[in-house]
């Protein structure tokens, strides 16, 4: 690959909040984004993670997917479903969900939610449920518009207000800084350790077929 080209990295992700994250961990991580798949659920996006693997023997590809709630810890679920990645391929698992990684980024989010510093969580990838968190924090939100968009409405049988995923794709976009959540996020840190992997790979006409740590 010509010096000063950059490398475009492909991806594939379960939601539309997911796909505004690949696409910041990409840049942040020193690549151009390409096609980003929006699969809408984990099922159908870990139906077609065999032809992503395969495409990766050509190309990078970045897949992201959600821990399962029954499953503790990250690598046995890896391992089962994509037991061999392809050398430009970074599957990465979030545990447990997008959301924890945006509640890694405590300050920044604590302003966007306008909520105090104090009530984010000091360990994002322990909360059970992340989206419920984001919820929760921004039902004591300052701000009203903040409030509506978010907190779902009184017996409207939603778990989210009618704005989140608009509200989450801004933060993500526009406010979140994957250099700074990493900290506080092992599995964010290591999906942008991969991102680089495969990116510098790509520069380098080769790869490790090896999964990273």
């Amino acid at each position: 690959m010509p010096n000063g080209q950059p490398v475009v990295v492909s991806a594939a992700v379960e939601g539309p909040v997911d796909k505004a994250a690949a696409e910041k961990l990409i840049v942040f991580s020193g690549g151009e984004p390409g096609p980003i798949f929006v699969r809408g659920g984990k099922q159908p996006l870990l139906d077609r993670v065999g032809a992503y693997n395969n495409a990766a023997r050509f190309t990078p590809w970045l897949v992201l997917v959600d821990l399962d709630s029954g499953d503790r810890c990250a690598p046995p679920a890896r391992f089962r479903w994509l037991p061999s990645a392809s050398p430009l391929m970074c599957f990465r698992i979030v545990v447990r969900e997008i959301e924890a990684w945006f509640i890694a980024d405590r300050d920044r989010l604590a302003r966007f939610l306008r909520v105090p510093n104090g009530q984010i969580a000091l360990r994002p990838e322990e909360i059970e449920n992340p989206k419920e968190e984001i919820v929760r924090l921004a039902s004591r939100s300052r701000s009203r518009t903040m409030r509506a968009d978010i907190v779902p409405r009184p017996r409207s049988g939603r778990t989210t207000g009618p704005a989140y995923t608009g509200r989450m794709i801004e933060f993500a976009k526009c406010h979140w800084t994957p250099g700074e959540a990493r900290t506080m996020a092992q599995s964010l840190e290591r999906a942008v350790r991969c991102i680089s992997r495969i990116i510098n790979a790509a520069h380098s006409g080769g790869g490790s077929r090896e999964l990273p740590p």
